[in-house]
């Protein structure tokens, strides 16, 4: 009883990934702009890749009664590394799309924002265009 339930289990997540994973291919492929794109590999693909470990895991300590944490290691990076590819999915689209007069002021801490600084790594009027006094 305890097996045919941890199949269930196993047939589920690989299908509810299998889905996760081709939703969010899809999307990467078919999506227009950069920023269109940002959700297809960090959370679609994401939840799919997820979904195969969680079976894979199921699959080991149930059924073969060999428990492993390599799934778990790799799902644990995947959640740590997605924002990551986020944030560079939308950085290089402010870099090739949207000029500096079109972002908003970094406000008080200058300097940390990508256009606010020149190629020199000195800050930059927007006004202007010039070093920053």
């Amino acid at each position: 009883m305890l097996s045919q339930i941890a199949e269930i289990a196993v047939a589920f997540f690989l299908v509810f990934g299998g889905i996760f994973g081709l939703v969010g291919s899809y999307g990467l492929i078919k999506l227009g702009d950069p920023m269109s794109r940002l959700h297809a590999p960090t959370k679609a693909t994401t939840l799919g890749v997820g979904g195969v470990l969680i079976a894979s895991m199921i699959h080991a300590w149930l059924l073969e009664g060999d428990g492993s944490f390599h799934e778990l290691l790799i799902t644990i990076f995947l959640f740590l590394t997605a924002p990551i590819v986020a944030h560079f999915i939308a950085k290089a689209h402010i870099h090739r799309h949207v000029a500096p007069e079109e972002l908003p002021e970094a406000g008080a801490d200058r300097g940390w924002a990508v256009h606010d600084v020149d190629s020199a790594g000195g800050q930059v009027d927007k006004d202007t265009g010039g070093p920053r006094a």
